[in-house]
C-alpha cells in the first residue's frame, strides 16, 4: 500500500469518478445476478418512469433506495437482480405530444389512428434515451440487458392473454356506466387518477315547482329525471312519492319526488335535482330508484338536442345563457357567489364531465372468483408486508372499498384492447370517425359511409375512433370476439379503446421477468420488495398484487416499501407554476451523485413526506471530502513512517491497545445496527449511524490518536481495517467515492461493489 498516496488526487473529482466507475461496473458484468451464481435470488423491479420523461426528485430518491438495497444484497452474496424498464405512460404521453402538435398548428384529428400512434412512437423513442441516461448517471446497478418497455411485443401479448382469461372468467364486462370523461382529452379516467381543486363557484337556487333547490350546474336541468329529499327531513314528508310540475325553459315538465339518504338536509334547501347522466352520486341514486338516464352533453362537451335552443353551446356557454334566461323568467330565487366546493380535474387540468358511456370494466368481485379478495387477504395473512406499517391502512381501506374499475381509455397511445365487433348486419349501429385519402374527417355510422362510396378497407385504414353503443336488446348488439387476431368468419372491426395504463403496468412484475415460461420468471418470481411512492399504492401497488395472485397464485413481491414525497424547499408540492421545482441535474453538477443520494436517503423520514434536504446534500458533499482526506492522511502516515501494515491474520494475534479494542467493539455494533435498520427499511437511521461513526469516531478521535501512538504499525493497521469495513458499509449509499477510495487503499483487484459485506461473525 505504500506509495498509493501518489495516485490519489488532492481533491476528489466526482464527475470523473462517476463516469469511470459506472462504465467499469457495467462492462464487467457486475450488475448481473450471475455475478453470484450460487446465491439466493433477490429481485427488485424498477417502477418504470415515463419513457419520454425526465428524472425528478422522486425518481432520484427511488433510484437511491433501490440501488442501496440491491448493492447491499449483492455484497451479501445474493443473486441480486434489478430489472429496469420504462413506461409508455398512455394518457400523459399523448397529452404531452398533443401540446407539441398544437404549437405546429396540428391536432390528432389530422391523423388516422395508425399514423398518430406511429408519430407518438417516434417521439417517445427519440426521448427514451434521456431517462435511461439519467438512471445510469445516478449509479443504478441495473441489469440493462433485461430492459423492458411497456409496449414491447411480449408485454402486449401477456396483457392481451390476461384480458382474455379474465373475460372468460367473467371478470371483464362491457356496459354503460357513469365514468369520469374529459371532453378535451377525449378519454375516461379512473377515480384515483383525478385531481381535485377547491374552487369558489356560484351556487344557484332554482325554483322547481313548489321547491327551491340549489345546484352549481343549472345547464344540466334538461337531463333531470327526479328531485330528491332525505327520507328523515320533516319539511318534505308530504311530497315523497308525489309528482311535481316544473316550469322550464323549453316548456313545463314533470318530475317525481323521491327519498334517499344520500341527500344532505343541510345542503342548500335540502332538495336536490337528480341528473343521473351527469353526476356520479345521482347515477347511484338513480340505480336504486330506477330513474331514467337522459344525457344532455355530448362527447365534445356541448349541450345536445335535448337542451332545445341551447344545443351546440359548450357547458360553460350553456350555463351562462341558461342562468340569464332563468333570471329573466324569474325562475332564479337567488345566487350564492361564495360557495366553495371540490372540482374534479383530469391529468391535463381540464374539468371532468361525468358521462354514461360504454366502457370495459374489471369486475373486482364475482360470485365464483374474487379479483380483489386474495389481494386483501394477503396482507391479513402476512404474505404481503407493507412498510412503514402505518401505511398499511391505506391499502386495506382501498381494497375494501374498491369498485369495478373502468379500463377503457379513448386514447391512441397504449395497448389496444383485443376485442372485435362483427360489422355484418350492424353497419348502422357502429359509429366511426375516420380520415379519408384527402385527410378529410368523417363521423357517423359505417352504413352511411359505405352508401357514399367508401370501402370498408378505406374506413378502417383511416379509422380514428370507434363507438359501439351498448344496446339494451342483445339482438341489437354486435357480436363480440376477444383475441389478438382478427376473426376470419365475416367482417370485423377492432375496438379503438386502449387499456388504462394501470391495467398493463399492473402486470409489470410478470412481464419484466418473462411470465410464464422463462427461466428468469421461474427463478426470480416472486420478487423481494417493491419500492415506490406512497401516492400510487391504490393506483399501482394494489393492481400488481391482484394481477400477480390472479395469474400465478402468489403475491408479486413479499415486501412493499413506500417512500414519502419529496417536497420543495418551502414545504409545498413542487410545481412549475409556483417556480419551486428542484432540478436534480443542478445538484449533481454542483455536489455529485453520492451527496445527492445520501442527502435524500438521510432526509427521508420513514415513509413520510419531507422537504428537499438541501442542507444534507451539502453536508454529505463535505462528508465525501472528509472520508477522502482520511484516506489520504492515512496513506501519508504509512509513507512517512514507512509502515508495513499488518494483515488481518496478523492483527488477530497482535497486542492491541485498549482504544483499538474499543473501536473494534463499536464497529461490531455499527455493523449490527446497519443490518437491522436496512432489514426494516430504516434507511435514514442506517445512513446516520455510518456517518456518525466515520466522522466523529474515526476522523475526530481514532485517526487523531494515531499521530502520537508509539505502536503506529498496530494502531494504523487496525484503523485501516476498520476504515475499509466502513467503506463497505457506506458503498450502497455512496457507491462512486467508496469505489474510488477502495481502488487506492484495498490492495485488491476486486471491486468494492462485489466484495463481501461485513458481518459481526467474521470479525
Amino acid at each position: 500500500m505504500a506509495g498509493q498516496l501518489n495516485s490519489m488526487d488532492k481533491a476528489y473529482n466526482a464527475k470523473l469518478a462517476e463516469e469511470k466507475w459506472y462504465k467499469t461496473w457495467e462492462e464487467s458484468g457486475f450488475f448481473k445476478p450471475e455475478v453470484n451464481p450460487e446465491g439466493k435470488p433477490y429481485t427488485i423491479i424498477l417502477p418504470p418512469p415515463n419513457a419520454s420523461g425526465k428524472m425528478h426528485t422522486g425518481n432520484v430518491l427511488m433510484i437511491a433506495i433501490e440501488d442501496l438495497l440491491i448493492r447491499w444484497k449483492r455484497m451479501q452474496g445474493f443473486a441480486a437482480l434489478w430489472v429496469p424498464g420504462t413506461d409508455h405512460a398512455g394518457t400523459e404521453t399523448q397529452i404531452t405530444f398533443e401540446k407539441l402538435l398544437k404549437k405546429e398548428g396540428k391536432s390528432r384529428f389530422n391523423y388516422s389512428r395508425e399514423e398518430f400512434y406511429q408519430a407518438i412512437w417516434d417521439f417517445v423513442k427519440n426521448n427514451q434515451g434521456q431517462i435511461e441516461g439519467q438512471i445510469r448517471q445516478m449509479g443504478a446497478s441495473i441489469d440493462w440487458d433485461r430492459n423492458t418497455f411497456t409496449l414491447d411485443p411480449h408485454v402486449v401479448e401477456t396483457v392481451h392473454k390476461t384480458f382474455e382469461k379474465m373475460f372468460n372468467d367473467n371478470l371483464i364486462y362491457r356496459g354503460n356506466h357513469i365514468v369520469n370523461y374529459c371532453t378535451k382529452c377525449g378519454t375516461t379516467y379512473a377515480d384515483v387518477e383525478l385531481k381535485h381543486e377547491e374552487r369558489k363557484d356560484p351556487l344557484f337556487y332554482l325554483k322547481y315547482g313548489p321547491f327551491v333547490l340549489a345546484t352549481v350546474r343549472p345547464e344540466t336541468k334538461f337531463g333531470d329525471t327526479a328531485v330528491a329529499v332525505n327520507p328523515d327531513d320533516a319539511r318534505y314528508q308530504k311530497w315523497i312519492g308525489q309528482e311535481i310540475e316544473v316550469e322550464g325553459l323549453n316548456g313545463n315538465f314533470k318530475l317525481k319526488v323521491i327519498a334517499d339518504s344520500y341527500v344532505d338536509p343541510e345542503f342548500g334547501t335540502g332538495v336536490v335535482k337528480m341528473t343521473p347522466a351527469h353526476d356520479k352520486n345521482d347515477y347511484e341514486v338513480g340505480l336504486r330508484h330506477n330513474l331514467e338516464v337522459k344525457p344532455v352533453i355530448d362527447l365534445n362537451g356541448k349541450l345536445n338536442e335535448k337542451a332545445g335552443k341551447y344545443a351546440g353551446l359548450s357547458v360553460f356557454e350553456g350555463r351562462k345563457k341558461v342562468v340569464e334566461d332563468l333570471e329573466a323568467r324569474r325562475l332564479m330565487d337567488h345566487i350564492d357567489k361564495e360557495y366553495m366546493h371540490a372540482v374534479a380535474l383530469c391529468k391535463a387540468g381540464h374539468e371532468i364531465e361525468p358521462m354514461v358511456l360504454p366502457n370495459w370494466f374489471v369486475k373486482v368481485d364475482d360470485e365464483k372468483i374474487s379479483f380483489k379478495g386474495p389481494a386483501l387477504q394477503a396482507v391479513h395473512d402476512g404474505k404481503l408486508n407493507i412498510y412503514p406499517k402505518w401505511r398499511e391502512i391505506t391499502y386495506v381501506r382501498w381494497m375494501e372499498e374498491m369498485r369495478d374499475w373502468p379500463i377503457s381509455r379513448q386514447n391512441v397511445w397504449g395497448i389496444r384492447i383485443p376485442v372485435w365487433y362483427k360489422v355484418t348486419d350492424h353497419e348502422s349501429r357502429i359509429m366511426v370517425s375516420f380520415v379519408d385519402k384527402k385527410k378529410e374527417s368523417h363521423n357517423g355510422p359505417i352504413s352511411q359511409w359505405i352508401d357514399e362510396g367508401f370501402s370498408f378497407e378505406e374506413i378502417e385504414r383511416g379509422l380514428q375512433k370507434l363507438i359501439v353503443p351498448q344496446q339494451d336488446n342483445a339482438e341489437d348488439q354486435p357480436e363480440i370476439r376477444v383475441g389478438a387476431e382478427r376473426p376470419n368468419d365475416g367482417v370485423w372491426i377492432q375496438e379503438t379503446d386502449t387499456f388504462d395504463t394501470w391495467f398493463s403496468s399492473g402486470q409489470w412484475p410478470l412481464v419484466t421477468l418473462g411470465y410464464p415460461d422463462s427461466s428468469d420468471f421461474k427463478k426470480f418470481y416472486p420478487t423481494a420488495v417493491l419500492e415506490t411512492g406512497w401516492e400510487i399504492i391504490r393506483l399501482w401497488v394494489s393492481r400488481m398484487v391482484m394481477f400477480g395472485i390472479y395469474n400465478t397464485g402468489e403475491v408479486p413481491f413479499k415486501d412493499v416499501y413506500l417512500h414519502g414525497i419529496v417536497r420543495a424547499l418551502d414545504g409545498k408540492k413542487m410545481s412549475k407554476s409556483l417556480g419551486n421545482v428542484i432540478n436534480p441535474d443542478e445538484y449533481i453538477e454542483q455536489y455529485g451523485v453520492d451527496a445527492l443520494r445520501m442527502g435524500l436517503i438521510s432526509g427521508t423520514a420513514n415513509g413520510k413526506d419531507f422537504n428537499f434536504p438541501k442542507d444534507r446534500v451539502v453536508a454529505f458533499k463535505h462528508f465525501g471530502n472528509k472520508i477522502w482526506n482520511m484516506a489520504r492522511f492515512s496513506l501519508m502516515m504509512i509513507d512517512l513512517e514507512k509502515i508495513k501494515l499488518l494483515t488481518v491474520e496478523e492483527l488477530e494475534t497482535a497486542e492491541l491497545a485498549d482504544e483499538d479494542k474499543q473501536y473494534n467493539l463499536e464497529l461490531r455494533e455499527l455493523i449490527k445496527s446497519v443490518d437491522e435498520n436496512l432489514e426494516k427499511y430504516r434507511f435514514a437511521d442506517a445512513a446516520e449511524g455510518i456517518y456518525q461513526f466515520m466522522w466523529h469516531t474515526l476522523a475526530d478521535k481514532y485517526i487523531e490518536s494515531l499521530k502520537n501512538r508509539a505502536d503506529k504499525q498496530v494502531g494504523l493497521s487496525n484503523f485501516m481495517e476498520i476504515y475499509k469495513i466502513c467503506l463497505k458499509l457506506l458503498h450502497p449509499f455512496m457507491p462512486f467515492i467508496t469505489e474510488e477510495i477502495w481502488s487506492h487503499i484495498s490492495g485488491e483487484q476486486k471491486a468494492i461493489m462485489i466484495s463481501q459485506w461485513p458481518s459481526v461473525k467474521s470479525l
